[in-house]
């Protein structure tokens, strides 16, 4: 009796619950269960849109700063820039030493002044394309360009609005400003200009401002208000070369082989024309893919250069400020702070490198044989694994004729005999050449000569026996 008791309670419990369930309830007479389903969705909804507001957040700061162009949307990088600090130097010690940082990723060394006078750049170029200011109607036209107010940038930038930021650097940080006129510009905010005398300042400016070249980004402008320093340069609105071969631009790069090279021999030429078309020469002291800009068509534009000297601390040969990039600098500059045109060299090879892999210079997420590209590129080419080095992105692998041309440059700009590194118009040539000779097409020439056939000798033979004959008989006659 007790067993059939429990069991028709529990029965009755059943019935009881699923009576419940199936009741209807007062909210738009729909039964219980179905109440309940609705705000389980509700839940689960309400969950979603809040993990979709926290990704939206984080990820809007980075959507700002891309900028719309004609093949789709300038990628970002996410490592960020090495580049090398200043540093105290002991003024009585003998060697410069290099200081390797770990919280600011491996940085150091030491600058000597660019040996360059003040005067009149002299050499004729081909004048760089880009939007910019009416200078030559402007009441502020200082010849090469003109002077700009404060005022007048800060209301181009929107008062230097985040937003318009759009690169950030050793030497500043960089704001897109629209002019009352309608023209683009970028305005660079110099950092560390203490002790930079507004008159030498302007000397400084003038001497990078008559400087035009194509491959060269063209200054328009400068700003000195007080203490601040600021450089308008011509806007170019296509990024730069680093976010190109290291941004998100999916399975295949944009950069094919042949635009890789033309970028390449446009920089090489802009480099050339500061080493050898200008006096005094230009040295640039920090070539990477950050400072190659480049245009919708691809042509390259070098950025930065001369600023070196113009951001000196004080007026002395040697100074305490360090140029360059940890991953580019050339190994008698960090170790001895000498600096000449083969500094610059060398670091061209390391881009060239970086071009043709699409391979960081230094890359601390790869295995221990491959972080350092100068090294795993030279032990890849001593293997006679050319061909492995070309970047995967590149959809079209280039000529072997081609790859070969390019590899021999890397390996000569990055020769550690400095004196047997070539200059940059020499460069240009080589890069350029389609009939640029190798060791193995030398010898195939070699190969394909047939040798002299053995009726050629003997022909030869009979012909010498013949004349010697000829002279037996006449001696024979004179006798």
């Amino acid at each position: 009796m007790s067993v059939s008791g429990k069991s028709g309670e529990v029965q009755a419990s059943d019935s009881s619950l699923s009576h419940k369930l199936t009741s209807k309830t007062s909210f738009l007479g729909l039964k219980f269960y179905v109440v309940i389903g609705i705000l389980l969705l509700c839940a689960i909804a309400v969950s979603l849109a809040i993990c979709v507001c926290i990704c939206w957040s984080r990820s809007s700061r980075k959507r700002r700063m891309r900028v719309k162009h004609s093949s789709g949307l300038i990628p970002l990088v996410s490592k960020e820039i090495v580049e090398i600090k200043a540093l105290e130097l002991d003024v009585g010690s003998e060697k410069p030493g290099i200081k390797i940082g770990n919280e600011e990723l491996k940085e150091a060394v030491v600058e000597a002044e660019v040996e360059k006078k003040r005067g009149k750049w002299s050499g004729d170029s081909e004048m760089s394309a880009g939007s910019r200011s009416d200078a030559s109607v402007d009441p502020e036209n200082i010849g090469w360009g003109r002077w700009y107010s404060l005022k007048e940038l800060e209301i181009a930038t929107r008062g230097f609005a985040e937003e318009n930021m759009i690169g950030e650097g050793g030497y500043g940080v960089v704001y897109r400003g629209v002019m009352q006129d309608g023209s683009v510009v970028a305005v660079k905010n110099l950092l560390n200009n203490k002790g930079q005398a507004e008159k030498e300042f302007k000397v400084e400016v003038e001497a990078i401002g008559k400087v035009k070249h194509k491959n060269l980004v063209g200054l328009l402008g400068y700003c000195a208000e007080g203490a601040q320093r600021m450089l308008v340069y011509e806007y170019v609105d296509n990024g730069n070369l680093e976010q190109w071969l290291h941004g998100d631009v999916g399975p295949v790069s944009p950069l094919t082989w042949d635009i890789r090279m033309r970028i390449a021999i446009g920089t090489a030429k802009g480099l050339a024309y500061l080493h050898e078309g200008l006096e005094p020469k230009v040295v640039h002291r920090d070539v990477k893919s950050s400072n190659i800009l480049l245009d919708r068509k691809w042509n390259p534009k070098v950025s930065d250069f001369g600023l070196a000297k113009l951001l000196r601390a004080e007026a002395s040969y040697v100074t305490t400020r360090v140029m360059g990039t940890f991953g580019y600098v050339s190994p008698e500059y960090a170790s001895t702070g000498m600096l000449n045109e083969g500094s610059d060299v060398y670091s061209f090879g390391v881009l060239l490198m970086e071009i043709i892999t699409g391979r960081s210079p230094i890359d601390y997420s790869r295995p221990a044989a491959e972080m350092n590209l100068v090294d795993w590129f030279k032990g890849m080419v001593a293997s006679r694994r050319g061909e492995e080095l070309v970047d995967p992105l590149i959809e079209i692998q280039p000529p072997p004729r081609a790859l070969k041309r390019a590899l021999l440059v890397c390996l000569r700009c990055i020769d550690l005999d400095i004196n047997k590194r070539p200059k940059m118009g020499q460069i240009v040539h080589m890069l350029e050449a389609d009939d640029f000779p190798f060791r193995s097409e030398l010898r195939s020439t070699r190969e394909k000569d047939p040798p002299p056939s053995r009726a050629d000798v003997s022909t030869k033979i009979t012909h010498s026996s013949k004349n010697g004959g000829g002279d037996d008989i006449g001696r024979s006659r004179r006798r």
